[in-house]
C-alpha cells in the first residue's frame, strides 16, 4: 500500500487535487475532518476541539489504512491540525506528532499557495497571501526536519495535477 497526502496552505488546491486523483486512481480518500466539524459546530473552533478533530482525523485514516489499498489519498494529516492548532491557539496537544511520526507517508505532497486564487467559502480564515507564505513555510520546515518525502507542487492547477498523477503512477511502478 502506498499513502500520499496532500498537505498545504489554504486555496492551495488540496480538495480538489485530491478528488481529481482519487477519481483517477480509483483510490479511497480521506478528507480533512476538520470540514465537517465546523460544518456540524456551525460555530469556529476553540482549543479544547483540537484533540477531538485531530482524533477523527486519525481514526478516519487508520481504518482506511485497514483496508489496505493499493493506493490511499489523505487530503491533509495531523501536521496540519498541529499547525492549525500552533497558529490559532499558539499550542497543540502533544500526542499529534508522536501519532503522526508512527505512521509512514510514501509520499507528502505540499502544495503552494503562489498562483492559486484565494476561495472563501466560510471557513477559511487566511486571505493574505503572506499568511498563506507563513504557513506554508512552516509545513515545510516541519517536513525537511522530519525528512519526510515531499514532492513540492506550484505552478497552475492543471500543472500541479499533472506532476502530482506522474509522481503517483512512478509510486505505484515501483510497489
Amino acid at each position: 500500500m502506498k499513502v500520499v497526502v496532500l498537505t498545504g496552505p489554504e486555496s492551495a488546491g488540496k480538495s480538489s487535487l485530491s478528488r481529481a486523483l482519487a477519481e483517477r486512481f480509483n483510490a479511497p480518500l480521506v478528507s480533512e475532518f476538520v470540514r465537517e466539524f465546523i460544518q456540524q459546530a456551525q460555530r469556529d473552533t476553540c482549543y479544547a476541539d483540537i484533540s477531538n478533530i485531530a482524533e477523527q482525523q486519525w481514526q478516519q485514516e487508520l481504518a482506511a489504512r485497514a483496508l489496505q489499498p493499493p493506493l490511499l489519498l489523505l487530503d491533509t494529516h495531523l501536521l496540519s491540525n498541529i499547525l492549525w492548532s500552533e497558529t490559532l491557539f499558539q499550542q497543540s496537544p502533544a500526542w499529534l506528532e508522536t501519532a503522526l511520526l508512527s505512521q509512514k507517508y510514501d509520499l507528502i505532497a505540499l502544495l503552494s499557495p503562489e498562483g492559486m486564487p484565494w476561495q472563501a467559502d466560510g471557513q477559511r480564515c487566511q486571505p493574505d497571501l503572506g499568511e498563506r507564505l507563513k504557513f506554508h513555510s512552516r509545513l515545510d520546515d516541519w517536513l525537511e526536519q522530519h525528512q519526510q518525502p515531499v514532492l513540492h507542487l506550484s505552478g497552475s492547477w492543471q500543472q500541479r495535477y499533472a506532476t502530482l498523477e506522474q509522481a503517483i503512477t512512478q509510486l505505484l511502478g515501483s510497489a
